[in-house]
Parts: C-alpha cells; structure tokens; sequence
C-alpha cells in the first residue's frame, strides 16, 4: 500500500511502526459551532482508510481530538450571553460537540478509538511546555501575563512540512502579542485576562489559563499513540500553522511524532469556496435533510481524498442513481437466485483491480469504477441466464460495497430505505402492477401493456419473472 505523504510530497510504501498495528491521529473538530460539509468529508476520509486498512489485516488505534476550549468557543458563548442567552462556554462547546457526533454516525463513520477533549489533557500539554522551556525552544513572557511562547526562529526545521521559510511568514495571530520575542512566535500557553471567564482556565507553573491551539494535539497524540506514531491525518487548510506548529514543538521537545503526514482536500459549493461571508456553507443537518444518510455517504466518499470536491445541485442526485443501480442489481440477483443452486455461492473477496486501486494512496474513484463494472457485468450475465457469474458477481459487490461502507443491504442503511415517499410509492406501484397482472390473466394484453407503458413513461422499469413481476426506477 502506498500513500502520500505531504511532508516529503510523494508517494511511499506504508510502512507501520509495529507489524500488523496502526496508530493515526486526525485532528477533530473545534466544536463553536455546527458542522458542515467540510467536516463531514474529512471524518469520512480517515474512515475510509481505518477501513481498508482494517482490510488488509492492520489493527488501527485512531484517535480523533476535540477541540472543546479555544478563543472562538469563548467569543460565541459571549456573544450568546450578550443576546440574553445562559449557555457557558463548556456548555455551548458540548452542544456542538453532540451535533458533529450525530452527523458522523449519520454517515455510518465508525468511532474513534479514542475521542479525547482537550480540557482532559491540560497536564501532558503542560509537561511538554516545560520541556519545551527546558530545552530552550520556547519562553515565558517577561510581563508575567502568564503567557508562553514557542522561539520559531530557535528552531531550525520550522517550516519543513510546508516547505516555508521563516522569512517569508506573517506574525502568527493566534494570540496577543503582548511580550513576545518574535512576532511569528506561537502560542503554548495564553494567560487569563480578565474578561474571560475565570472556569476557561487552569494554574500552571506561569500562572492561570488556557492552552493554545496547537499544543493540545501534541499532547493527545503522544499521551494516546505514544511518541512516535505511523499516520496523522487532518484537513488541507490545517498543515499551516496548526500541523506545522505541531511538528516543530513535538520534534523540538524530542519526540519523532508521525512518520506519515496525509491531508485530505477541501469542499467547494457550486464551484465556490465555502465561506460565512458568501454566505453559502451548506452545513451538516441541512445536507443529511436533502438525501438519505447513505447518498451523502456515497457522495463525500467519491472523490479522491486529496482533490477538492464540488458540491453542486446535482451532486446527490447523481450519487442515489448510482446507488439506485447497486441496490437494483442485488435486488435482481437475490429474486433469480433463490431457490437455485447458486442461492449464496457468491465468495464475498474484494477484486484484485479493486484492491489495487485502494493501495495506491486510497484511489477511490477508480475503486468504484471496478465495482460499477461489476454491477454491469452481474446484469449481464442474469440476461444470459449465467447464474454462476452472477452470483460470483453478486460476492464481489457485497465485498466491496461492504468496505467502502456502502452496502445498501447493511442494517444500518435498510433502516433509512423504507422512507414514507418509498413505501407510498411502493404501494401505487404495486397495485398498477396487481392490475395489469390481473389484465394479463383475462387475456387483455392491450389493457396490460397500456399499464406497462403508463409505468415506463413514470420512469419505472417492469421485469417480469418466474417468481412474478417486479419494478425498479431507473437510474
């Protein structure tokens, strides 16, 4: 298996650190405010590698972070209490918290092993600042503020995993600047002002407050994975600063952190960046509301993992016709196979094309080509009455279907499918078909095709076979 690494930009052959175990890291959310498309996408992409690595054999300990103390958190509870509500900042940061735990489990991603917050490791991110201070790589401000700083200039692989120069950055905006050496100088650890509230801090060796931004996951991955560990994996727009800050304050207190960097691409909408200012964010609950959970599903896990995806009006409509076509063939295939010596014969084994794809850093769309071609060959062949290719089509299809998390036939999505709009449309279809079968039987084969093209011309598709007539809307 091979896949990019972003801090060296090429392809590798993945190599696990233990034989037969994983350790990946993916930064999680920040949880100020509801989920969108782009976090969606992003928990679905490492999703999908836990699973093909789970595939081919690997045990994956994945741990994806919580951001749940941060200055946005803080703003927005604010701005809440100023508008007359009551929610503490704690309180906000769990709403949300609960929101993106939903979308996920609406797209069928599997939990993390660990899901830490950041507010439960406050010691192990201070543990690392004191070695940090130690070893002369970071400092406390002079003014007793409280806050401490990490030298970028004092380190000399900073900008390694974005391939910058320390020149050529802006002054890091992720704190006050109130002593700091440098202005591109990040922060470990911010000092408590005033105007925040007194339960957004904690004591510390330079006095009370809060962590920055990118300490937290240092400390996480570290405290959860261990020092050195095989993937961390994260959305694009987070390799500068917060991966690269990452990195320079984990090595420079003397730990290997990850041997493996992969960033998944970002969502645009309609051809646009997704943005509060243009006011198109298309976020979680609107998405899961306009399509079945297993649509959307299929819709963010088509793209490659890397490319930016475009989420346009008929981006759902496109994906339930291609689910339309998986779930007709099986639909088809189970009806003719029953009661057949072929009934349940199909091996369910990825195809080597398939796997093939999937090693080479996660090639999903041509992944799903394979299984595409595969629904085409399956209905070929029940048109030829080969039942034996169609079965072993059939195995093939739930194989795949299954590690892509798509299968139509899992529990988990046959829930969704009996939908009030289907079972409405079942039962009108259904008795237009009683009808006709009826008109068959009297010999009124002018009534019955008139039925037939009545249910054509609607889109709807009749097969008529030994076990009786069935319908499917084409795709």
């Amino acid at each position: 298996m091979r896949l990019y690494d972003t801090k060296v930009q090429a392809l590798r052959d993945f190599v696990p650190i233990q034989d037969g175990s994983v350790g990946m890291y993916v930064c999680g959310p920040t949880v100020q405010s509801s989920p969108h498309i782009g976090h969606l996408r992003s928990a679905l992409v490492y999703d999908q590698l836990r699973r093909w690595l789970n595939y081919r054999g690997y045990n994956v300990t994945l741990v994806r972070n919580v951001t749940d103390i941060d200055d946005k958190i803080l703003v927005n509870a604010a701005a809440e209490q100023e508008s007359g509500g009551k929610e503490e900042w704690w309180a906000l940061a769990y709403r949300y918290e609960l929101e993106f735990t939903a979308g996920y489990t609406a797209l069928g991603v599997q939990p993390p092993t660990y899901e830490p917050r950041a507010t439960a490791s406050i010691q192990q991110m201070q543990e690392i600042i004191a070695r940090l201070i130690e070893r002369g790589h970071a400092y406390a401000a002079a003014d007793g503020s409280g806050d401490v700083y990490f030298d970028v200039t004092g380190w000399s692989a900073y900008g390694e995993l974005t391939r910058q120069s320390v020149d050529n950055m802006e002054a890091a905006a992720d704190a006050d600047p109130r002593d700091k050496r440098d202005p591109r100088d990040f922060a470990l650890w911010k000092g408590h002002k005033a105007d925040e509230p007194e339960s957004a801090s904690w004591p510390s060796p330079w006095g009370r407050g809060r962590p920055g931004w990118h300490i937290e996951c240092s400390a996480m991955s570290a405290r959860y994975l261990g020092a050195n560990f095989d993937i961390h994996g994260g959305g694009l727009d987070l390799r500068f600063p917060h991966h690269e800050n990452e990195l320079a304050q984990s090595t420079a207190a003397g730990d290997a952190f990850a041997n493996y960097w992969v960033h998944n691409g970002l969502v645009n909408v309609n051809g646009q960046k997704m943005s509060k200012s243009l006011g198109n964010s298309v976020y979680a609950v609107d998405l899961l509301s306009r399509a079945r959970p297993l649509v959307v599903r299929y819709f963010l896990g088509s793209a490659h993992y890397r490319s930016t995806m475009d989420f346009q009006d008929g981006s759902l409509a496109e994906a339930e016709a291609a689910l339309d076509r998986i779930a007709g063939f099986f639909d088809r295939v189970d009806r003719r196979l029953v009661g057949t010596r072929f009934a349940g014969s199909g091996a369910e084994v990825i195809p080597e094309a398939f796997g093939e794809a999937m090693d080479d850093d996660l090639a999903i769309p041509q992944a799903l080509a394979v299984l595409h071609e595969t629904v085409r060959a399956g209905n070929a062949a029940l048109d030829a009455e080969d039942l034996a290719a169609a079965a072993s089509a059939r195995g093939h299809v739930v194989a795949m279907t299954n590690v892509l998390g798509i299968n139509p036939l899992s529990p988990q999505w046959r829930v969704t499918a009996d939908a009030p709009a289907r079972v409405a449309l079942d039962a009108l279809v259904g008795r237009l078909i009683e009808h006709r079968q009826a008109a068959r039987a009297n010999r009124d084969f002018a009534e019955a095709d008139r039925i037939r093209d009545e249910l054509t011309a609607a889109g709807v598709t009749i097969e008529d076979t030994p076990t009786g007539a069935h319908w499917s809307v084409e795709s």
